[in-house]
């Protein structure tokens, strides 16, 4: 079945030194032909570059670099060519038009990657990743993205599904003999393929807080009294002076959110009002969003002023604010200006709110003191979340679909154990094939790929 030429710009809006426009599918060559002055397109070689001038009937256009790939070694599989343009939006709109006038349509949001998927050229999972790749903002998201371009994901779930495809095959046979009552599926090789699929299931499950902090950055909410220093400390951190700093307390009214990055780990610093009673209903508010962040921050750095002489304070808000997984570093801050020995403060935090873990540090923002030691804290929370798998999970979807899938194997472990007919059997199987097969595409449904593809921008 023939399938339309599409066409986008694939570099991003604006103006810029370059702008390129991408065809693909079995008319490209020949429609960019019908308007490119140059060389005959139709009858140069794959993998080629061509100058020449883009041109609407005897007007030209633009003069263009344009480059031929012919099917199948494509990124869509599809004859493609690339456009390069002097980059101003209005001549790629003027090139635009021009194609389309001449039998191409407008590429939808990420058609041309569902056309690499859909023609086999990449899976699902390799899909997703090219969007992680093009929104990846730090080093660490950047790794995790090509790795699993590289079919990382996939790599490690086909092999589980092969070998369950094995025991599948197996069992089906005995349904084809039922009334013979033969076992050609071995339970206890069965029962040890699966604990080994779970252990692997659970481990890349387990792998998707340290991937989730890689894709998306940490949250780290900074909180603490008014004055305690928050503002100063965000300002330090991003060295440069994004929040007001004031004497006057109740400044900050609402929260800011900054991304620093940190040996190549992205982290979302978020400053916060001060936290105490009030009757301005502003700052109220404020107080409330400070909290709210909180229970969504995955690490909470508490600002303690290190000239404190009574902490009850500190220690009730620190109290409704710890959680479990929540990582928490306690920083008595304004030493420049204070040598309190604050000791004394750690052991009453430590045995108030009964956490004997807790990190505390004595820095300065204004004088720069500990703030490395601040930010090596932040680090070794992100190195923490590392397990020992070697691919790691960044997509939600692919984490639900893990989760559906081991839920599934152990239903098979569960059939198995109890001795259930050959036929639930079988169904528990397929499940769990199913489920695995969610990840890399070959069990998807429509709706699913739409929502997939609708996150892409038009041209990639």
């Amino acid at each position: 079945m023939k399938q339309d030429t599409i066409c986008a710009i694939a570099t991003a809006n604006g103006m810029g030194a370059l702008g390129i426009i991408r065809l693909s599918g079995d008319d490209a060559v020949e429609i960019t032909n019908r308007v490119f002055e140059g060389k005959n397109l139709e009858k140069v070689k794959s993998h080629t570059v061509h100058y020449g001038f883009i041109k609407d009937g005897s007007e030209s256009i633009d003069e263009v670099m344009v480059s031929v790939f012919l099917a199948p070694k494509t990124f869509t599989t599809e004859n493609s060519v690339e456009i390069s343009y002097h980059g101003s939006p209005f001549i790629g709109k003027k090139i635009l038009e021009v194609l389309l006038k001449n039998g191409a349509r407008m590429a939808k949001a990420g058609e041309f990657t569902m056309r690499a998927f859909m023609n086999g050229r990449i899976d699902l999972s390799q899909a997703e990743s090219i969007a992680d790749l093009i929104a990846s903002e730090n080093e660490a998201s950047r790794k995790v993205a090509l790795k699993q371009l590289k079919g990382g994901i996939t790599d490690e779930i086909s092999i589980l599904r092969t070998d369950l495809l094995n025991f599948v095959s197996l069992v089906e046979l005995e349904l084809d003999f039922a009334e013979e009552d033969v076992e050609f599926a071995d339970r206890t090789a069965l029962t040890a393929l699966l604990n080994k699929i779970e252990l692997k299931l659970k481990s890349l499950i387990e792998s998707f807080t340290y991937g989730n902090a890689l894709k998306n950055g940490v949250a780290v909410a900074i909180l603490g009294k008014p004055n305690a220093g928050k503002s100063t400390l965000l300002n330090a951190l991003l060295k440069e002076e994004r929040a007001i700093v004031s004497d006057i307390a109740g400044t900050t009214r609402d929260t800011i959110e900054e991304v620093i990055h940190i040996k190549g780990n992205a982290f979302r610093l978020i400053d916060t009002a001060g936290l105490r009673e009030t009757t301005d209903e502003i700052e109220k508010i404020g107080v409330e969003k400070a909290k709210e962040k909180s229970d969504k921050a995955d690490i909470l750095i508490y600002l303690i002023d290190a000239a404190s002489t009574d902490i009850s304070e500190d220690i009730a808000m620190l109290k409704s604010l710890l959680r479990d997984d929540l990582e928490t570093v306690i920083c008595f801050t304004k030493m420049d200006k204070n040598s309190a020995a604050t000791h004394s403060f750690e052991e009453k935090i430590k045995a108030e709110t009964g956490q004997q873990s807790l990190k505390f540090l004595e820095i300065s923002a204004k004088e720069n003191v500990n703030l490395d030691e601040l930010k090596n804290s932040l680090t070794h929370f992100v190195e923490s979340l590392k397990t020992d798998e070697n691919v790691v999970i960044t997509n939600q979807r692919h984490f639900e679909a893990l989760q559906k899938s081991l839920q599934a194997v152990k239903a098979v472990e569960d059939a198995v154990t109890e001795k259930i007919t050959t036929e639930l059997l079988a169904y528990e199987l397929r499940n769990a094939l199913e489920y695995l097969g969610e990840i890399s595409g070959e069990f998807t449904n429509d709706e699913v790929l739409g929502n997939i593809f609708s996150k892409f921008c038009i041209g990639k």
